[in-house]
């Protein structure tokens, strides 16, 4: 196991992609971010303590609750009532992008409702995709090997990422 970012790189790269984020969305008054299950929805309630505190846009975080083995097998489900988000700027954010699978089927099912806009969120991005899918903002791009894995433990006091 090798670390690739310590507690303090990921709080940095947190800050810098909640404040990315706000560049680029300062006209919109609400903003819908959708954590994908797990670590994303962790993610996603991190950027928006640091959104709220620099913005007065309105957040609503919500849970995209999908099957990260085999997203196929069954439905996909927001943790709000899909007509919420309709017509609105979606944020979606999970904490490492491996094969784009999984971010790949949660958009699909963010793209029922019309939307004004849908940016993607990766704290790690791996290199090696099979699926369509690119992240608008970044923590951290890494090139590495098919057998390798990125991992993500958030914990309150020692969070940090690394490779297996």
């Amino acid at each position: 196991m090798q670390i690739i970012l310590s507690q303090q790189e990921i709080d940095q790269k947190i800050t810098r992609l909640a404040h990315q984020i706000i560049e680029n969305t300062f006209e919109e008054k609400a903003l819908f971010i959708g954590g994908i299950c797990g670590n994303g929805l962790l993610l996603a309630e991190k950027i928006k303590e640091i959104i709220s505190k620099n913005s007065d846009q309105e957040i609503t975080v919500f849970e995209i609750l999908v099957n990260k083995i085999e997203p196929w097998s069954e439905e996909i489900k927001l943790s709000v009532p899909q007509e919420l988000i309709k017509n609105g700027y979606l944020i979606m954010i999970d904490d490492v992008i491996n094969s784009g699978k999984t971010m790949q089927y949660a958009l699909v099912k963010l793209l029922e409702q019309s939307t004004k806009a849908i940016k993607t969120v990766v704290l790690v991005d791996r290199s090696y995709r099979t699926y369509p899918i690119k992240a608008d903002f970044v923590g951290i791009s890494l090139s590495t090997t098919l057998q390798e894995r990125v991992e993500v433990n958030f914990s309150d006091s020692n969070s940090y990422a690394y490779l297996i």
